[in-house]
């Protein structure tokens, strides 16, 4: 039986060894990060603690709805049984009519029946480390080589040492003004993130500037059992052409090749975002965007 379980109910010890030991265990799904993700979220849970499906909600003019929070590129279904399509579209049906609009990305491992729901492939693009450096940077394309070099030429050096605020600000004042989709509380989450992660040693902060105290470019790559996450990555746009977050990359790569782990670029939909990482040689994967709604006048809600 699947319950529906509102935030301050849930169990977090259960729910968190129930991802823990799923079959297809993310970061995201553990109830610290969804904690500074999507305060207040509620859950589905069936069979004590065995499934676990976070429902991340929002309100739109007193409406609440389910939406995809920031710098969580999946959730959906967690469990520790049989993951099957049945089992993801038991939960899906689940969800509370009180949520009018559904507009969640679940995981690359939940099988959705497209006969039933309105789903979409979203597109990761990932890259195995376990191989030597030279063969995974023998799938570099020549441009990414070319940018390599650039930067080396005008001297870009990468940083092993920076901090959480500096890369904040530098994404703030960059893609983050120019977009301008994340809000004051977002840009505390992924600080907290980045604080908690750094603390428990699973967090890597790394930076890349042409001159010294200059940060040209930098990242943050989240540490997940096996998989590195590249969480959140900026750039200086009046010198993102000296190839510095090409270099920084690179680097990252060269650090972590022949090791039993993956890295997840956390994205690719943007046709030029994915022609990026692919030029790193990045293999492209897929999961699923599923929207539901219960409203007549969907349209002018889903504008958030």
């Amino acid at each position: 039986m699947i319950s529906y379980i509102p935030h301050n109910q849930i169990d977090k010890a259960r729910w968190d060894r129930c991802v823990l030991e799923s079959v297809n265990s993310l970061v995201y799904g553990l109830s610290w990060y969804l904690d500074l993700v999507s305060p207040g979220w509620d859950a589905l849970v069936e069979d004590d603690y065995r499934s676990v499906f976070p429902l991340t909600h929002k309100w739109k003019f007193g409406i609440p709805y389910l939406a995809q929070p920031f710098f969580t590129q999946q959730l959906g279904l967690f469990t520790t049984g049989l993951l099957s399509e049945d089992l993801v579209t038991r939960f899906l049906q689940a969800i509370p009519l009180k949520f009018k609009l559904v507009e969640i990305h679940l995981n690359g491992m939940n099988k959705v029946d497209p006969a039933i729901f309105h789903v979409t492939p979203r597109l990761n693009h990932e890259i195995e480390l376990m191989y030597p450096y030279d063969e995974i940077s023998g799938r570099y394309s020549q441009n990414t080589r070319r940018n390599i070099r650039k930067a080396l030429d005008a001297q870009v050096v990468v940083r092993r040492k920076i901090s959480a605020d500096e890369l904040v600000s530098l994404f703030r004042n960059n893609f983050g003004k120019r977009e301008g989709k994340l809000g004051y509380r977002n840009y505390i989450a992924i600080e907290q993130l980045i604080a908690h992660s750094v603390k428990q040693a699973s967090g890597i902060l790394m930076g890349a500037g042409h001159r010294e105290g200059q940060l040209d470019a930098g990242t943050f790559f989240l540490k997940d059992r096996s998989r590195f996450i590249l969480l959140l990555a900026a750039s200086d746009f009046t010198t993102r052409n000296n190839g510095a977050m090409f270099l920084l990359l690179d680097a990252f790569i060269r650090e972590h090749a022949g090791q039993p782990a993956l890295l997840d670029f956390e994205g690719g939909n943007d046709p030029n975002l994915g022609r990026f990482y692919k030029s790193f040689g990045a293999r492209e994967t897929t999961y699923p965007f599923v929207r539901i709604s219960r409203i007549p006048f969907y349209k002018q809600i889903r504008r958030i």
